[in-house]
């Protein structure tokens, strides 16, 4: 009988803990491009990667292919580009959660 007394007081308790929601990664502005073709990276065929300050990282969570045709002039195994990215670097490769390459772009340097 006195487990039902509490179980109104657990449940208020909770609540507020249910409505919390985890803060989106912040947005920033990095060069992407083809890993292999253009970072420096290891490996055969052409995967999407990104380069935050110096250090280049694979992407998951979106593909090369998902963004133009890769092998175009401006393509990202032919040009490297300027993206809008979030996410996070996990066991060295960068999970993207958006990934937006910006308008006319192309990186210049490097």
């Amino acid at each position: 009988m006195k487990l039902l007394a509490f179980l109104p007081l657990l449940a208020g308790l909770a609540a507020p803990a249910l409505g919390q929601t985890t803060p989106a990664p912040a947005k920033q502005v990095v060069e992407a491009s083809c890993g292999q073709c253009r970072l420096g990276l290891p490996g055969k065929g052409c995967d999407l990667a990104v380069r935050i300050g110096d250090k280049a990282y694979f992407v998951d969570g979106t593909s090369i292919d998902s963004h133009g045709d890769a092998h175009a002039n401006d393509g990202l195994c032919n040009a490297i580009r300027r993206a809008e990215v979030s996410g996070k670097v996990v066991k060295s490769r960068f999970v993207a959660t958006s990934f937006r390459l910006l308008p006319d772009s192309v990186a210049t340097g490097r």
